[in-house]
């Protein structure tokens, strides 16, 4: 039977101390980019494998990452977060990290399964979505003085590191976009007051309807769960309006709103994008196959996966509590839906 490689034997073939291997392979060292390259290929044409349980124990890290992400609305697939969770893996895996992901609880029990993972040192740090206004979470880990990096901002005064989207700005491309096709009557599809993403792409909406010299109609502004149910149910009563009080175009805080607009209008026999115009958010997959396709806002959220991740990483290895922020600006993708027209191509 082969004796088990070592890292020393990595270090002989090549050519360093067993040290700088240890240090290189852990990413705890930067050396140069020739010498990391042959490292790595020792290592790998030597088939050595570390022992992760020895070296846990030495440096008192488990190299693990802890995360808790729940669909929005409520039992609905959500490929969004899949494209978030997706970009995450990709970049733990590249810094030596794993994912250990555990159930999204509700109410007083939020913060319980944080309680447990970090008593029982199974994690490093955590990155947090979901994050919403007074969320227990983020006080929980911030008295604890526990590393984590969140997906969203949540209160002004709050100090912790997060990667967000800047909704206000998406938002405000929209309507921007809608006046720019001389509609000026457009209706809002948002979520809840206690929605903290919802806050934010609202603010967008009002800012640019106010540097176009709209009034807002409150009638027009709508507030439910974000489901296709809610925004088919809403367009309705807009279209049993008289004509002269109807939206002539309609800005979905997410995709699944607008979608229920648009079976709405096509069964009030309307042309979308001709008689009303749709927008959504997210760019979920779907929509650009849609009839029409859909313009929406595009968030890059495998990106933003890697980018928390890399953040939190730093501040592990770094040992580092300064707070950082990063704020990303999503993109409009125009498409039928709005224009009456084929688009151009996204």
């Amino acid at each position: 039977m082969q004796d088990r490689i070592t890292i020393k034997d990595v270090a002989e073939r090549a050519g360093v101390s067993y040290q700088t291997v240890s240090k290189v392979l852990n990413h705890q060292a930067k050396v140069k980019p020739q010498t990391e390259a042959r490292i790595r290929k020792a290592a790998e044409d030597l088939g050595y494998q570390p022992d992760q349980a020895a070296s846990s124990l030495r440096s008192r890290r488990s190299r693990m990452i802890g995360y808790s992400g729940s669909p929005w609305p409520a039992n609905q697939a959500n490929p969004i977060l899949d494209q978030f969770l997706q970009g995450m893996l990709h970049a733990a895996e590249r810094a030596g990290y794993y994912l250990l992901c555990f159930p999204h609880h509700t109410g007083e029990r939020q913060v319980e399964p944080y309680r447990q993972l970090i008593e029982s040192r199974r994690v490093d740090g955590f990155v947090v979505s979901g994050v919403e206004y007074d969320d227990p979470r983020l006080q929980f880990l911030l008295d604890k003085g526990f590393p984590f990096v969140a997906f969203g901002r949540s209160n002004v005064g709050m100090r912790f590191s997060f990667v967000d989207v800047d909704g206000k700005a998406g938002m405000r491309k929209v309507v921007e976009h809608l006046v720019a096709r001389g509609r000026r009557h457009i209706a809002a599809l948002s979520w809840p007051d206690n929605s903290r993403v919802g806050q934010d792409r609202m603010a967008g909406y009002r800012e640019a309807m106010q540097s176009a010299g709209i009034d807002i109609n409150p009638d027009w502004i709508a507030r439910g769960e974000g489901s296709v149910t809610f925004g088919h149910q809403v367009m309705q009563g807009w279209l049993a309006l008289p004509s002269e009080r109807r939206p002539e175009a309609v800005a979905a805080f997410n995709d699944g709103m607008a979608v229920g607009a648009m079976q709405a209008i096509q069964e009030n026999r309307l042309a979308v994008g001709v008689d009303l115009a749709v927008t959504g958010f997210d760019d979920l997959p779907m929509t650009q196959y849609l009839t029409p396709p859909l313009t929406t806002v595009r968030l890059p959220v495998a990106e933003i996966g890697e980018r928390v991740i890399k953040m939190l990483v730093n501040s592990l290895e770094n040992n580092s509590a300064e707070v950082q922020h990063e704020l990303v600006e999503p993109e409009l993708v125009v498409r039928q839906s709005s224009t009456g027209e084929k688009a151009s191509g996204d």
